[in-house]
């Protein structure tokens, strides 16, 4: 009977990715709050990346939409 190994799971670390167009490129303030596109959360940095990478390649075309991905798992665990 072949020994199967026990892999722990990796630790959950929940990631949001967000996007909005900025009211200009010198600052990170958005020209509408309530028009916020909530890409989604995410449960690695990886899967988040690449849901960010794919947003960011669809607005390529507009300097002023950006996305970001924020590392919602700090929040819990500061430290």
């Amino acid at each position: 009977m072949a020994h199967k190994e026990h892999t722990r799971p990796s630790k959950q670390l929940l990631h949001l990715v967000f996007g909005g167009e900025l009211k200009s490129l010198d600052d990170v303030e958005f020209k509408d709050v309530a028009g916020l596109d909530i890409v989604g959360v995410f449960p690695n940095y990886a899967t988040a990346y690449a849901a960010w990478k794919a947003k960011a390649q669809m607005t390529v075309d507009n300097a002023q939409m950006r996305y970001f991905i924020v590392h919602m798992h700090r929040f819990f665990d500061p430290a």
